[in-house]
């Protein structure tokens, strides 16, 4: 009894050491990266430090006279081009992508097998493949050097469509959307006012990623604003400070990159409670 008791106690004890491990493991480049915005460039050079500076405000400063020259754009010009692209990309990924789950589960129609393997081998697809495409279909609508290419595409995401439709297969009660139609709903009435409160959870949490995805996105937008540098976004501003080799200040760049890490910090702190939530009550099963 004493014996088993000891091994209960010792396999606990090693779950928690590999999961503060772990959770360290997560942290330690944050904490480096807030470590290196505090430093000067020569400091950051010579290795990792892990007691903060008094640097940041000198980095801070320099990096907002040097940024229009090295970027072509200032800070805050970029961080707000990065919200125009982010936050509606964010609202119809996860809005389309919801709406189309939720045609996928409550509706009966001839393809929908079909339609939803469709969906199954568009997530196979790389954006690396599809981008010449992308591109072509640009020149032709002028929409070229526009945010216009960035946002529209994202009201077809296979993934988060994915996603929704397995939450809805137990999260959403196809009879109480019965029920709303025999008391006259209409379709629409019946999506936005009964279907979306109930996948809350759910797209919050999609929300989350759309939203990562999008901010921390550098490989699209740089082809396709490559003409249009007043319009880069924080990855493409980031990228521009590492680019200049002769008066590359890794000091500047990390405070940089700590300023692009904070809308995602404040993003995921007042979504993230949503994402336990979400995966607990997709598991459910009736």
């Amino acid at each position: 009894m004493i014996n088993s008791k000891s091994n209960v106690s010792a396999k606990k004890i090693f779950r928690y050491v590999v999961c503060i491990f772990l959770c360290a493991l997560a942290i330690f480049p944050f904490y480096v990266l807030i470590i290196n915005s505090t430093l000067p460039s020569n400091t950051i050079k010579q290795g990792i430090h892990m007691l903060p500076g008094t640097n940041f405000i000198a980095n801070y400063k320099s990096l907002m006279l040097k940024s229009s020259v090295t970027s072509s754009v200032s800070l805050w010009k970029a961080l707000f081009n990065s919200l125009i692209v982010t936050v509606p990309t964010t609202v119809l990924q996860v809005y389309f992508a919801t709406l189309t789950a939720y045609g996928l589960t409550v509706y009966q129609f001839k393809g929908r097998n079909q339609a939803w393997a469709f969906i199954y081998a568009i997530m196979m697809i790389p954006t690396q493949v599809s981008i010449i495409g992308l591109i072509k279909v640009c020149d032709i609508t002028n929409m070229y050097g526009t945010y216009w290419p960035l946002i529209l595409p994202a009201m077809a995401a296979p993934t988060t469509v994915y996603f929704m439709k397995q939450y809805m297969a137990s999260g959403l009660s196809v009879e109480i959307i019965e029920a709303a139609r025999i008391d006259g709903s209409g379709e629409f009435q019946t999506f936005n006012t009964i279907a979306l409160p109930l996948m809350k959870p759910a797209m919050a949490t999609q929300a989350i990623f759309a939203f990562v995805a999008s901010w921390n996105n550098l490989y699209t937008p740089s082809i396709l604003l490559a003409t249009e540098r007043d319009l880069a976004t924080m990855p493409m501003f980031i990228e521009g400070l590492k680019s200049n080799d002769k008066q590359r200040d890794f000091g500047e760049i990390y405070a940089g990159m700590l300023i692009t890490v904070l809308p995602i910090l404040v993003a995921y702190l007042l979504l993230s409670k949503y994402i336990v939530a979400g995966v607990a009550l997709g598991g459910v099963k009736e």
